[in-house]
């Protein structure tokens, strides 16, 4: 599974022009499943994004996390993240879970990630168009591999 871990004053997605999903201070998540992924490499990585201190303290250091901060998060499904160029120009996506399988791992992700903080989320496979304010900038790549 890979998370890219956005901090953003704002973020939002659109599907066919209308805005399905929106937050203003927190994290935009772009998610990718792979064989093997399970629940408890989802369990894993809610832990580990809901516990990353990358959100600015009263003295402006990335001391706390989300939850401290009272953030939200836009959760956008990303197979691309597994896109292989070693060979070629023309990235292989051999290693993204196929879409059957991935859905049902990110819509629990999403319930689960729900439990713990405010969720929006895109469209599973849809085309989308993903607006962002990057706060800092700050991007962090979070992987789990069995």
């Amino acid at each position: 599974m890979r998370v890219v871990v956005q901090r953003v004053k704002e973020s939002s997605v659109k599907v066919n022009d209308k805005i399905i999903g929106k937050i203003g201070y927190g994290y935009m998540l772009l998610v990718s499943f792979t064989e093997g992924d399970n629940e408890n490499v989802i369990d894993y990585m809610i832990n580990k994004i809901l516990n990353l201190r990358i959100m600015d303290d009263e003295n402006h250091i990335m001391n706390k996390n989300i939850l401290d901060v009272g953030g939200s998060i836009l959760s956008i499904s990303q197979f691309t993240l597994y896109g292989d160029t070693k060979k070629g120009n023309r990235p292989s996506y051999v290693k993204a879970l196929r879409g059957e399988d991935a859905i049902i791992l990110y819509d629990l992700f999403n319930k689960k990630l729900a439990n713990k903080i405010h969720v929006e989320k895109g469209m599973f496979g849809a085309d989308m168009e993903v607006s962002l304010i990057n706060d800092g900038p700050v991007t962090i790549l979070l992987e789990k591999d069995l």
